[in-house]
């Protein structure tokens, strides 16, 4: 009997677009023999919908128009069972039971723990990380201080937030201690949406208040000389991990711009459109050492599924730093893996499997008690109960 996976993308974040091409290349790459993909799309004003058409990338040109082209559904749980239903489903329609889902949804309000939560507390059996590890994830502040509570290695930073930034003056007389040139962020986005690099003071109130149009915290980095970006992605759980080849990202600006990383060679296949070089030209000592601080991140965050972490390096000193970690990747990571010797269908494979084991050991462990405390509560409010 077929597995029924749904595979949950799109949602209300500036990366809609290349959640639903992510998500599209691993709806194809799901062995058909083994599993009945669902797709559940999250449109921008947070619906969701269900259909076959959902399945062709193409039909997604018109946004508007793919609405009207398929059904808008909910899921609800049924004693132990998950079921996709059509709001609008007549009473003899049958539901569409999931029986786990994985999440290809990137961003705020998607792959920052709000998904993950949303599939906890309907009990639903879901791939990747949890609410923690995806909300650490997203969230570039609490990351590094995780990092730097575990002595990682990372570039010298500070954040504010848009309060803060009312006395311009004491938060540019910090960047300025910093040391020019920086890089600007918005503490939560990624796709480098909202990412300035800084040369002098004079760009400075520019760059932080585009940033401030996407989150009402920014991080400030000093930027890296000679840069060189390698990224390596993680595959497991807190049982088991392991890292994949290296790769180096070519960019054309002075950081990775969202054109360089998804339309990198003209038609846009999201990550894999991206210009790199696989596996990375580096010596098998640094390919090591960035491998081992890869999978010591994943731990530190308590990640699970695929995550890609990227590095920074300096050319001339070859020092290393921590970047960012992305929870779920553009397009899974899965040309590192292929690199690596695993190929696309089985990368889901592992997805799925670790989604269920997870379940499995969750219903060992105890989330509530068989009591019934109103049972004795009394009219009287609180003072009314039997101690």
């Amino acid at each position: 009997m077929k597995l029924n996976v749904g595979v949950l993308f799109g949602g209300n974040s500036v990366e809609h677009e290349v959640s639903i091409i992510s998500a599209s290349q691993a709806m194809a790459a799901f062995d058909h023999e083994r599993y009945h993909v669902v797709p559940l799309y999250l449109s921008k004003d947070n619906q969701l919908y269900s259909g076959p058409q959902l399945l062709d990338v193409k039909q997604f040109k018109d946004l508007d128009a793919i609405k009207k082209k398929v059904a808008q559904v909910s899921l609800y749980k049924e004693k132990q069972n998950i079921f996709v239903q059509s709001v609008k489903a007549l009473p003899w329609q049958k539901a569409q039971r999931i029986d786990v889902v994985v999440p290809v949804v990137h961003g705020t309000h998607c792959e920052d723990g709000s998904v993950q939560g949303y599939l906890e507390t309907m009990g639903i059996p879901y791939a990747g990380s949890d609410v923690i590890g995806a909300a650490l994830g997203q969230d570039k502040i609490f990351m590094k201080m995780a990092f730097a509570y575990h002595d990682l290695p990372m570039v010298p930073w500070l954040y504010f937030d848009v309060k803060a930034y009312e006395d311009k003056a004491k938060q540019l007389k910090r960047i300025a201690e910093l040391g020019y040139p920086v890089v600007v962020k918005p503490a939560r986005l990624g796709s480098s949406v909202g990412i300035s690099f800084v040369n002098s003071e004079d760009e400075i109130d520019e760059a932080i208040t585009t940033a401030l149009q996407y989150d009402m915290r920014v991080i400030i980095e000093k930027a890296v000389q000679n840069l060189r970006e390698v990224n390596c992605s993680v595959l497991g759980d807190e049982l088991d991990a392991k890292a994949s080849v290296l790769e180096e990202v070519m960019k054309y600006d002075a950081i990775l711009s969202y054109k360089d990383k998804y339309q990198g060679s003209g038609k846009s296949k999201g990550m894999a459109s991206t210009s790199r070089i696989c596996p990375a030209d580096l010596d098998e000592d640094t390919t090591t050492k960035i491998q081992n601080l890869a999978i010591e991140s994943f731990k530190v965050l308590a990640c699970a599924g695929v995550v890609r972490i990227d590095f920074m390096m300096d050319a001339k000193t070859n020092a290393i730093y921590i970047n960012e970690v992305n929870t779920i990747p553009g397009s899974l990571a899965f040309y590192l893996w292929e690199k690596s010797g695993l190929r696309f269908s089985d990368l889901m494979d592992v997805l799925v499997d670790q989604a269920v084991n997870r379940t499995r050991r969750k219903a060992k462990m105890i989330f509530s008690f068989e009591t019934n405390l109103l049972e004795g509560y009394g009219s009287k409010g609180s003072k009314g109960v039997k101690r």
